[in-house]
């Protein structure tokens, strides 16, 4: 029986004003973020291999339920596909063009916005979501992860909606929010999988917490919750391992033709101490730029923490206090039960990125919702409390702190001249305004505070706006110096211009195959595929490693005459050292490549 006592929460001090404000700034900063995500999307750099993925599985149901690499269907994506339904529908529907694939991308991330708003707004009320709204928009992070293609935006988008689905569970109670967060999760895990599980200890503590009811039936509810989650998540592996491995494509990533093998192992306790696939790939010659060695500090400092680490230290710090300031509040108080779910997701998150082998810089978007969450709430709470000397010292110490190493980051080579120095000014008087305000002074304490949210938010803001201004997409790190982009793009990106270039010398090789050519690892396949629709036969899956195809099936190939040209690394893998001794080596590719003919004649050899 739920105790109605227990689910009235505390008003919460906040100077938000009325409700049609607040619903026009809402919308403002939704605006602004869609602007941010959206501006340019036809010039932003893709990430080819999704692209060359979602262009197969536009053009074919099959390959659109199995998350099909190649036309051909030889092979998997190494991930799975959930996210990259999304991006596969609106290509069937606009196209294949560069803003289609990335046009779900910008409407997800928009929704987050408003999401998190009322996630936030619910148990810390509409002033703390507010500021938590802005925050996320301009996340340097998450302003380049949502103006490219990749699966990280859905992800983020759907545990921010099983985090609002758990705030109002926490509030109004009733297993059926609990239940739903679950769904939110389960639909995550199709679009990032093992990662969107990481949020789960957030979401149930707060409610076993702070949640209405007896402990036993909170308790139930989380159960619940987490079967629904793990029914949901599974749901894709557990039916595609039930095909027959003759039946549809090699699942990438695995060694036996398993989807819980990509998931778990590839994907999952494989990124823990042991190589990742772009180290692997980085291993034969082709560097891809590994972000930083593993380290508590690395999310901070360096690449990772000029895309998200600048506001990281002050939301950890928040959400500590925050936990030790109302230890002694009523078991519901909705404010502490909102610091636990946040700050452990902060938390959970950052040390899983911290011991990962490889983190992408794009993967640190899912910090932003919890650390953009905390700062809200701390902000609010700062202000409700603002009479308070000892609250103005902590909070004129944490500005001074967090404009210190946003004014370090802004040190960066491509980072704006005298950025730097104009947060360190802000950041000082903020601190100055927000020490000497007294009882009796509140414009001076309102003024101290703006600009306190100013000094903390003006760095990241610009890191933001200048990927924006340079065309940037996920693939960038804000203030890189330009060789690095371009470095970047040159492995990676192809403009059709470029790719059309090749495509007669290609096609003199080809002579007629059936098939573009083969190449080893689809990372390298995508390059051609993505913009030439044709059939590219990956050799060995993402790392070029795989087991798929065979030796044996890769001597049929060329017997049966389907491609001409290959494509490999130096490498000691028997079907490349095959390929190496009986077809004929052009030498007209730069390393780490070598390019080889092969005829049905070589196959009888």
């Amino acid at each position: 029986m739920t105790d109605t006592a227990t689910v009235e929460a505390p008003p919460v001090p906040d100077p938000t004003p009325p409700r049609w404000p607040r619903r026009a700034a809402l919308g403002l900063l939704t605006l602004i973020a869609g602007g941010l995500y959206g501006w340019g999307i036809g010039e932003t750099p893709l990430e080819p291999y999704y692209a060359a993925a979602v262009r197969t599985m536009a053009g074919s149901w099959r390959a659109f339920a199995f998350g099909a690499f190649d036309p051909a269907q030889t092979i998997t994506l190494d991930k799975l596909p959930g996210a990259f339904w999304l991006q596969a529908l609106s290509v069937r529907a606009f196209g294949f063009h560069p803003w289609a694939l990335v046009l779900p991308q910008v409407l997800a991330g928009m929704a987050t916005v408003p999401l998190l708003y009322r996630a936030v707004r619910r148990l810390a009320g509409p002033g703390a979501g507010l500021t938590a709204a802005l925050v996320l928009a301009v996340t340097p992070a998450v302003v380049a992860l949502d103006r490219g293609n990749i699966s990280d935006t859905v992800m983020v988008l759907l545990l921010v909606a099983a985090a609002d689905a758990m705030s109002g569970a926490i509030v109004r109670g009733g297993c059926g929010r609990v239940l739903l967060a679950g769904v939110w999760v389960g639909l995550a895990f199709q679009a990032k999988m093992v990662e969107a599980w990481i949020v789960l200890p957030a979401l149930a503590l707060p409610y076993l917490v702070a949640g209405p009811g007896r402990a036993g039936r909170r308790t139930l509810d989380v159960v619940l919750g987490g079967l629904v989650t793990a029914a949901v998540s599974l749901a894709w592996t557990t039916a595609v391992a039930l095909v027959p491995g003759s039946s549809r494509p090699w699942v990438d990533g695995s060694t036996g033709n398993s989807p819980f093998e990509q998931v778990f192992v590839y994907n999952g306790l494989g990124r823990v101490g042991q190589q990742s696939p772009l180290q692997v790939l980085a291993g034969q010659g082709l560097s891809v730029g590994v972000a930083s060695d593993p380290g508590p500090l690395r999310l901070v400092f360096g690449v990772l923490g000029i895309t998200t680490g600048w506001i990281l230290p002050l939301a950890v710090l928040i959400a500590v206090a925050g936990v030790v300031a109302r230890r002694r509040e009523p078991r519901t108080d909705p404010v502490r039960a909102a610091v636990l779910l946040w700050g452990t997701w902060l938390v959970l998150f950052a040390v899983a990125f911290s011991v990962l082998s490889t983190v992408n810089p794009y993967y640190t978007a899912a910090l932003g919702p919890p650390a953009a969450a905390l700062v809200g709430i701390g902000l609010v709470q700062a202000w409700a409390h603002r009479h308070s000397v000892r609250l103005r010292i902590a909070v004129a110490v944490l500005v001074l702190l967090t404009a210190a190493h946003a004014a370090l980051l802004s040190l960066a080579p491509g980072a704006p001249r005298g950025l730097s120095a104009a947060v360190l000014v802000v950041g000082v008087v903020a601190v100055v305004l927000v020490a000497v305000a007294r009882r009796t002074a509140g414009r001076t304490a309102a003024a101290g505070f703006a600009l306190a949210v100013v000094a903390v938010l003006l760095a990241p803001a610009v890191a933001s706006a200048t990927v924006v201004a340079r065309d940037e997409g996920a693939l960038d790190v804000p203030f890189e110096p330009a060789r690095a982009t371009t470095a970047i793009r040159g492995l990676f990106v192809r403009t059709p211009e470029q790719v059309a270039g090749t495509l007669p010398v290609l096609e003199q090789v080809r002579a007629g195959a059936p098939d573009l050519m083969a190449v080893q690892s689809s990372a390298v396949a995508s390059v051609f595929a993505e913009q030439a629709d044709e059939e590219v036969l990956p050799i060995g899956g993402f790392t070029g490693t795989g087991p798929t195809p065979s030796l044996d099936e890769l001597r049929a190939d060329v017997a049966a005459g389907r491609f001409h040209l290959v494509l490999a690394f130096p490498s000691h893998d028997p079907r490349i050292v095959w390929v190496a001794t009986h077809c004929r080596h052009l030498g007209r590719t730069p390393p780490p490549f070598r390019d080889y003919v092969c005829t049905p004649a070589d196959a009888a050899r």
